[in-house]
C-alpha cells in the first residue's frame, strides 16, 4: 500500500498479523509525539481565557528552559572541549 502523499504514509498505521496491541501503542505513540492527545484533554472542558493566557505563558516558558537546558547538555556531552580546571 503505497500512497503520493509522504505525510499519509508516515501517519499510517498498519496493522500486521493480526497483531492489535502493537498497531494500537503504535498509533497512541505518534498520536502522543504530534500533540493530538495532549490538545484534545485541553480543549475538553471550556478553559477560562485567564487560565488560557497563564497556560500559555507557563508553556511557553517551558520550551524556553528546555531549549537552554539542551544547549547546556550538548556543551556538557561534547567531548573534545578544553579542560576548565587543567592540573
Amino acid at each position: 500500500m503505497l500512497a503520493k502523499s509522504a505525510k499519509f504514509v508516515t501517519r499510517t498505521v498498519l496493522v500486521k498479523n493480526n497483531d492489535l496491541d502493537k498497531s494500537y501503542n503504535l498509533l497512541q505513540r505518534v498520536l502522543n509525539n504530534d500533540g493530538v492527545i495532549q490538545e484534545e484533554r485541553a480543549r475538553r472542558f471550556f478553559e477560562k481565557p485567564c487560565y488560557t493566557r497563564k497556560n500559555l505563558a507557563y508553556n511557553r516558558c517551558q520550551r524556553i528552559y528546555n531549549a537552554e537546558m539542551n544547549k547546556k547538555l550538548q556543551f556538557l556531552m561534547r567531548k573534545n572541549r578544553v579542560d576548565p580546571w587543567p592540573r
